[in-house]
């Protein structure tokens, strides 16, 4: 479903800024996987998502997603095919736009190719039936500005708009770490909600050692630009969070540097 082959990204190469972000990394998903990551700061965790979306082109290697080269597509024409929540609750959305405009570009996006094309009656059923099932009473703000709700208001809708339209892969980075714990525990229940469902296949950074052993099918740590370590099935649903840092260190050569990571359980 997701292919990627040996890619990697050098950013200032030939200066003394040089920095290696992603050597040769490989990685495959199979449709339906939901994959989390974790590493240290600077592992290469979001360098990995921006090369997915195609924020920059890698300089080697190749990125395939439902059997097409996307490799070197643009990433206005990626996004028709991949969704993508960040941490900033502010991003991904228009402020000074509705709640009703915001889902409407996403939609047209999405569904049509076409941001720009007219929506029905139907189409804004369709929005506030959406909305009513994030629990938040927003089928009744539709008309309000998006700069108007909280962080994890527009997290919630973000991750609405992303995948109304299911999406052929879905990234999130780290898209709960801003949030207060409250409000990032109905975020990441909705996450999941959603993602079974349709059953997208996501990969998801996060920060919280527990969470990347407990959500999705599948664990993958790294570290310098490479994965250091994967598990999955039996293998995993075995492992505790100490069991994942001494693996860590096993892989990577060097314990885990961050304690924001070390302290999420």
């Amino acid at each position: 479903m997701l292919d990627i082959k040996k890619i990697s990204k050098t950013f200032n190469p030939g200066t003394v800024n040089e920095k290696k972000a992603l050597t040769e990394l490989s990685l495959h998903l199979d449709e339906g996987d939901f994959v989390t990551i974790v590493g240290s700061n600077g592992a290469g965790k979001s360098t990995l998502f921006n090369a997915i979306a195609g924020s920059f082109y890698v300089d080697e290697g190749s990125i395939s997603l439902a059997g097409k080269d996307i490799t070197f597509l643009p990433e206005h024409e990626r996004s028709r095919r991949i969704g993508r929540l960040f941490q900033d609750p502010l991003r991904g959305t228009a402020p000074n736009m509705t709640i009703e405009e915001n889902l409407a570009l996403a939609y047209l996006r999405a569904a049509h190719g076409n941001p720009f094309s007219r929506i029905s009656k139907k189409d804004k059923a369709f929005f506030a039936d959406q909305l009513r099932q994030l629990d938040m009473g927003l089928e009744d703000r539709m008309k309000n500005p998006v700069g108007l709700l909280s962080g994890g208001q527009r997290q919630a809708l973000t991750l609405l708009m992303a995948t109304m339209v299911p999406p052929q892969l879905l990234l999130l980075d780290e898209h709960t770490a801003a949030l207060d714990p409250a409000t990032a525990e109905k975020v990441l229940a909705l996450t999941r909600r959603v993602v079974a469902e349709s059953r997208i296949t996501c990969l998801m950074v996060t920060h919280n050692m527990h969470q990347a052993l407990t959500l999705g099918n599948r664990t993958l740590m790294m570290s310098d630009g490479h994965i250091v370590l994967d598990v999955t099935g039996d293998e995993r649903a075995g492992m505790s969070v100490d069991d994942l840092i001494a693996r860590f260190k096993a892989g990577a050569g060097h314990e885990l540097d961050n304690d924001r990571i070390l302290l999420s359980e």
